[in-house]
């Protein structure tokens, strides 16, 4: 039995990496001698035909598909052209946002099969055990499968007790050349759970509140392995890096051992650290911490069971800037309590923080299924606008307080959008007189950069573009870069030596490749890392 998994689309302003959930179910699949095969259509065009070329080729069994809620619409929509292609196919979802609403979105979507509940790992590869020795699902635990005309909930699955047992994630089934032409970071994760009851997080439920923690030596070994393909940053992505100082600390001493130099940034709490636990994560290469602040009312976050205080947020970025860490905070408005008084507050207090150095942002509070804030919506305060998934991108109001109107919300984060790009011309500028500093020359190309490569990607214009044939005197491979650098340009309607500058360092850094195929040269994005 074949199994095809599927990563939707996700936009690139969200900042995607290479998906960390997929490969380590891939790799559960292999372990049980499963073929199995990623299709990622965050890093490329989700068309029909090349959805259709993957099927026709891999002839999957079981096609699985991992959603958020914003791009829970497109899961779905691949669930469906998965079925015109082949009804027999079985369809499953996973994620955060199925596993809290999984019985009204199989009611709504005839095409999709099954719903796997939270961590998939075992869950899944039982299913797909038991489905290819032709047995009944109901006593696969953590699954909502339709069957008979009904939809059936299994007992609830107990979460894997020792993270050490997983198998190290299949990232060699993952197109990581484009994420790192991307100039994007990878990530892995040291631990699982969350201790705390944010009203507005699903980490409590969804990975448990018992954090279970892997061995330092595994963290490392694989951080070794992930140094050694290239990209610019690795992002610890547990919920909380710094839950406990214990594992904390022995995480950052056996980088130090090993004397593993490699730049990486972790999620923390601003009541989970102090300067000297900061200076251990920066002496094991820890760059950037990023906090989740949320508010600058303190009554808001009370309200918000954040369990912080304005003084340890301040506190706490300035422990960052002693022990040589830069601090991000990002802010969540629109939670309950909101007023224009408490967005006042958390302005002044962003500014505050600008002062100290901190580099944040705003999102919107999105009440996904399953969180404290959508579930008691109406004791909090809080008025749903929407239920249209798509919107649920955290950038644009979808409730609003009593006192604290949609309009209210929106016009921050558009502010905020509008200084931003104020000051990116800026830096621009500074650049074009030679007045930029090296880091705002370089943080303005690799963006540049980045949306060049990405959107020469998504247009396929590499794949589309006729190979060249051998003989005679070949160009060499700069003068091709600059006829690609002109056809790009064309494509993409940009300045060609803003497009040639994107080509070049993607060849320079081994993410563009020059190669020969059946007697023809082409030029074409690396996808494997090994």
């Amino acid at each position: 039995m074949r199994v095809l998994l599927i990563n939707p689309h996700y936009p690139l302003s969200e900042t995607p990496s290479p998906p960390l959930g997929l490969a380590y179910l891939a790799a559960a699949l292999r372990c049980a001698s499963i073929p199995v095969r990623v299709l990622d259509f965050v890093v490329m065009p989700g068309t029909q035909q090349r959805l259709a070329a993957a099927v026709e080729d891999f002839q999957p069994n079981v096609v699985g598909v991992t959603a958020v809620s914003m791009n829970a619409h497109r899961a779905l929509d691949l669930v469906r052209r998965v079925k015109a292609l082949d009804p027999a196919i079985r369809t499953v979802m996973g994620g955060p946002h199925v596993s809290f609403r999984a019985e009204e979105t199989l009611a709504e979507n005839p095409d999709l099969d099954a719903v796997v509940i939270g961590e998939g790992e075992a869950a899944f590869t039982e299913m797909i055990e038991r489905l290819e020795a032709g047995r009944s699902l109901h006593s696969v635990a953590g699954i909502v499968f339709r069957s008979g005309g009904r939809i059936h909930r299994t007992r609830q699955r107990p979460r894997i007790a020792n993270l050490d047992e997983l198998a190290d994630p299949a990232r060699d089934l993952l197109p990581l050349g484009r994420y790192r032409a991307l100039h994007l970071p990878v990530s892995m994760t040291t631990s699982r759970g969350c201790p705390h009851r944010c009203i507005f997080c699903l980490g409590r439920k969804m990975v448990g509140a018992r954090v279970r923690y892997r061995s330092p030596k595994r963290v490392v070994d694989e951080m070794a392995k992930l140094a050694q393909f290239g990209f610019h940053q690795i992002n610890i992505a547990d919920d909380l890096f710094t839950a406990s100082p214990r594992h904390c600390r022995a995480v950052c001493d056996e980088l130090r051992v090993r004397d593993l130099s490699v730049p990486w940034t972790a999620f923390a709490r601003v009541d989970s650290v102090t300067e000297t636990r900061l200076r251990r994560m920066r002496d094991a290469g820890c760059t950037a911490v990023s906090f989740g602040v949320e508010s600058g009312s303190d009554a808001v976050l009370r309200t918000a069971r954040k369990g912080i205080t304005c003084k340890q947020v301040m506190d706490a970025v300035k422990a960052c800037r002693r022990a040589g860490i830069a601090p991000h905070a990002s802010f969540l408005l629109g939670l309950p309590g909101e007023t224009p008084e408490t967005l006042e507050e958390t302005l002044a207090f962003g500014r505050r923080l600008e002062e100290e150095g901190v580099a944040y942002g705003f999102h919107l509070l999105a009440p996904f299924p399953g969180t404290d804030v959508r579930e008691q919506a109406e004791s909090l305060g809080i008025r749903i606008l929407t239920d249209d998934w798509s919107r649920y991108d955290a950038n644009r109001a979808v409730v609003e307080t009593e006192t604290a109107s949609a309009q209210d919300l929106d016009a921050i984060v558009a502010d905020w959008e509008e200084r931003f790009l104020q000051w990116l011309g800026e830096v621009d500028d500074r650049r074009r007189s030679g007045t930029a500093s090296a880091p705002e020359r370089a943080q303005l190309e690799n963006l540049e950069q980045t949306v060049v490569v990405y959107d020469l990607m998504m247009a396929e214009f590499l794949e589309n573009r006729p190979p060249l044939p051998l003989g005679g005197a070949p160009p060499t491979p700069e003068e091709e870069l600059q006829r690609l650098g002109v056809e790009g340009a064309r494509v993409l309607r940009r300045p060609a030596d803003e497009v040639l500058g994107a080509l070049e360092t993607a060849y320079r850094r081994g993410d563009l490749l020059n190669r020969r195929r059946n007697g023809r040269r082409v030029w074409q994005w690396r996808d494997r890392i090994e």
